[in-house]
């Protein structure tokens, strides 16, 4: 005797119904994802290559000094040698986007789940089971709902690497001293003033390394989001995977590591103080500091030369 539980034909029958029901919003959704990825690929394939590395460059520069910035150029310039800068942008747009989605959604429910048990409980399993989902069933649904193209892509890509911000928001968000927040609740402050003022400062290192994660994830989802058509690097992976095409193969993929290091480099020197710009704001913080320091002092000699002369004048008074 066979037992076999029809779970296929239960999932087949909902997404049918889910699509003949709500076709319409999957098709706006649809055409949303479509205008933001091509918003985002306008904005690096309009100008020369060269304008956008000397611009990352710059960035590179400002944000972890001028050994990143020489590695920046070497690795871009890499990408324009092999040819495949046109499917790098791509790839960027489609992290971009995805990334900022993911961002967008997964802050918030970690911020949620860190001020609420209840919402935490609930979210854990379904953390769990988005990241435990091997990454090719993310593209199955995607497919069915957003036809093949870069929508299903972004889409595949954003429920893969949301799970790592909710959980690390969270983490941060529960590891800030209690005392730290009872201090500011003592002085009365609001709720939403402790969780701006002191508890996202303080999680900050925690949120950023949520966001690297989010952003890191997102670019090992371009190669698989290749398959269904979003095209970029992750297009040429699979094109050489079908063809053999080893040298192919090999250049994409070298341009997907590159692109991973630049972007792993960016996000990881945020708050900790490295480059020119860090070098900028602290001779600025300085400077502001020496300022501050130097009226105080010169308003404490006033007021301790005011207080000699009353003293003195109080002696001369006659008795």
């Amino acid at each position: 005797m066979e037992i076999r539980m029809p779970l296929g034909d239960w999932i087949a029958a909902f997404f049918d119904w889910v699509e003949e029901t709500m076709s319409g919003f999957f098709e706006a959704l649809r055409q949303l994802f479509i205008w933001m990825f091509d918003a985002v690929d306008w904005i690096f394939a309009t100008p020369p290559w060269w304008a956008v590395i000397v611009a990352v460059v710059i960035f590179a520069l400002l944000a972890r000094g001028w050994r990143f910035a020489v590695s920046t150029a070497l690795g871009l310039l890499f990408i324009v040698s092999v040819d495949q800068w046109e499917n790098a942008v791509d790839s960027l747009a489609l992290v971009i986007v995805a990334a900022f989605l993911a961002v967008v959604i997964s802050i918030p429910l970690g911020i949620w789940a860190a001020r609420n048990s209840t919402v935490s409980k609930i979210l854990k399993p379904i953390m769990d089971f988005l990241q435990t989902l091997p990454a090719f069933v993310y593209l199955v649904p995607a497919l069915a709902l957003f036809r093949i193209g870069v929508a299903p892509g972004i889409i595949a890509t954003l429920i893969f690497a949301m799970a790592p911000g909710v959980r690390l928001t969270e983490l941060g968000i529960r590891s800030v001293d209690k005392e730290v927040v009872e201090a500011g609740e003592a002085f009365g402050a609001t709720p939403g003033r402790i969780l701006r003022q002191i508890q996202i400062p303080l999680a900050m290192p925690s949120i950023m390394a949520g966001i690297n994660q989010i952003i890191m994830l997102s670019l090992s989802m371009v190669v698989i989001a290749g398959l269904v058509g979003a095209g970029g690097l992750g297009g040429d992976v699979a094109q050489a995977i079908s063809a053999l095409n080893v040298g192919l193969g090999f250049e994409a993929g070298l341009s997907v590591v590159v692109l991973a290091i630049i972007l792993d480099r960016f996000t990881a020197s945020f708050g900790q103080g490295m480059g020119l710009y860090a070098s900028f704001a602290s001779a600025r913080k300085a400077r502001r500091e020496a300022a501050e320091q130097a009226k105080f002092d010169a308003e404490a000699a006033a007021q301790t030369e005011a207080d000699q002369l009353i003293a003195a004048g109080a002696r001369r008074a006659p008795r």
